[in-house]
């Protein structure tokens, strides 16, 4: 299908506030009024017509969608490489993300999650036969670190396939938006060094996973290399799971960044009541994709803080307990990196979370509130009022359907939560 329907394109945007077009408020009585009163002003004119060209865009229409849909093409290599991994079956139609159960995609992804479930539970119940075999420590606290590595395998269904729909309609809003903001602002939304950034991450992320199996296979005496073959695609995943959030809340950061500088640019230009409820509208939408990440991927980054909460709590332990028992050793490297990996992985979700949330509104709150009033008619300061209570009604936030908020204050949270499991391994131990 070339046209995307009106109802998909509501279910998208999720809100009723913003399914009218923005081509109204340019067709509007009071905005021929304006044009009207406007013919002095040649430069005005200018504007204002070629704005009317502008409305006659369709957010809906799926070429037009796949004509501004910078964002999607800046980091399609992450998309694609969770589509090799069998993790995000999604697929790319006429301007926006979709997902079905019978799409090929989803049948190669069934079939590669059943080749490697095969390898997983082979190489998992070796690791389960030496946690009951071992009689040292640090082998012990290895075994189980391993076989904590394989679960994320087993959930893949759940946070992957799950939620492949509702990522697919977060995706498809970065088109209607990416339409929008040419419509209202005359400029085209660009995301400077992002693709740049995604395919350094996504060869890092690849070689990490290399680099990382690879040596414990020759530091560990009962890591076979082939072993490795299991846990390539978690650590994969693990891996570009950070880095796609990492993305998603650069990408907001961006759009929010230019949109509060055009939204400056054209309050010094032209403040009128039409300017500043278009602007409204586009920063309300700006303001859902943002939450719709959190939706979106709700059940994906619960498990993922909840899996590495887990594995700093017992590769702190371990590597601490063995340093004050047998004293430091190769193994307790290992031990520490594992520690620093998976808290730097959580680190760097919490950090783009808080970063992307915190300039959401403060470049427009600004422009709004050094807007001199007096010099504004009684609808222009109605219309300012209204822009800066939705601010405040629709706070930025990064919402995992509210299990938890991502920002820097969920780290405090996940040092309280160790401490109580710090004390339950010591008393067991």
């Amino acid at each position: 299908m070339d046209i995307i329907t009106e109802k998909e394109f509501d279910s998208a945007l999720d809100s009723s506030m913003l399914t009218d077009d923005m081509e109204k408020l340019l067709k509007s009585e009071k905005r021929k009024k304006f044009i009207k009163n406007s013919n002095h002003n040649p430069d005005l004119m200018e504007r204002l017509t070629m704005r009317a060209k502008r409305a006659k865009l369709k957010s809906r229409h799926g070429q037009t969608a796949e004509l501004y849909d910078q964002f999607y093409r800046d980091h399609k290599l992450l998309l694609k490489l969770f589509v090799i991994l069998g993790v995000m079956p999604l697929a790319r139609q006429a301007g926006r993300v979709t997902f079905s159960w019978k799409s090929y995609q989803m049948y190669y992804a069934l079939v590669f999650y059943i080749l490697t479930t095969l390898v997983v539970l082979k190489v998992g119940s070796e690791r389960i036969k030496l946690l009951h075999t071992t009689n040292e420590y640090d082998e012990y606290i290895y075994a189980i670190i391993f076989i904590l590595f394989l679960l994320p395998h087993f959930w893949i269904p759940y946070v992957g396939w799950g939620v492949a729909n509702q990522v697919a309609h977060y995706k498809s809003m970065w088109g209607t938006f990416q339409v929008r903001y040419y419509r209202v602002t005359g400029t085209t939304l660009v995301f400077p060094t992002l693709k740049i950034a995604i395919i350094i991450l996504f060869i890092g992320c690849v070689l990490l996973s290399i680099l990382f199996l690879f040596s414990l296979s020759q530091l560990l005496d009962d890591f076979l290399l082939w072993h490795t073959t299991a846990y390539f695609h978690i650590i994969t995943m693990i891996n570009m799971n950070a880095a796609l959030f990492y993305i998603n809340s650069k990408g907001t950061k961006i759009a929010s960044k230019s949109l509060s500088d055009c939204f400056k640019k054209d309050m010094r230009i032209e403040c009128n009541y039409i300017m500043i409820k278009q602007y409204r509208l586009l920063w309300l939408n700006l303001s859902e994709i943002l939450q719709a990440l959190g939706n979106a991927y709700a059940r994906t980054y619960c498990t993922y803080c909840l899996f590495m909460s887990i594995n700093i709590t017992i590769g702190s332990y371990g590597a601490l307990s063995e340093i004050l028992e047998f004293g430091f050793s190769y193994k307790v490297l290992g031990l520490v990196v594992l520690t620093i990996y998976c808290a730097s992985l959580l680190f760097i979700i919490c950090d783009c979370a808080q970063s992307a949330t915190s300039v959401m509104a403060e470049g427009v709150q600004s422009t709004l509130l050094s807007l001199n009033l007096l010099q504004l008619d009684v609808q222009t300061q109605k219309e300012i009022d209204h822009f800066i209570s939705a601010i405040e009604l629709n706070p930025p936030v990064v919402n995992l359907r509210g299990y938890a908020l991502i920002n820097r204050e969920l780290l405090t949270a996940v040092n309280f939560y160790l401490h109580y499991i710090h004390a339950f391994m010591s008393y067991l131990y």
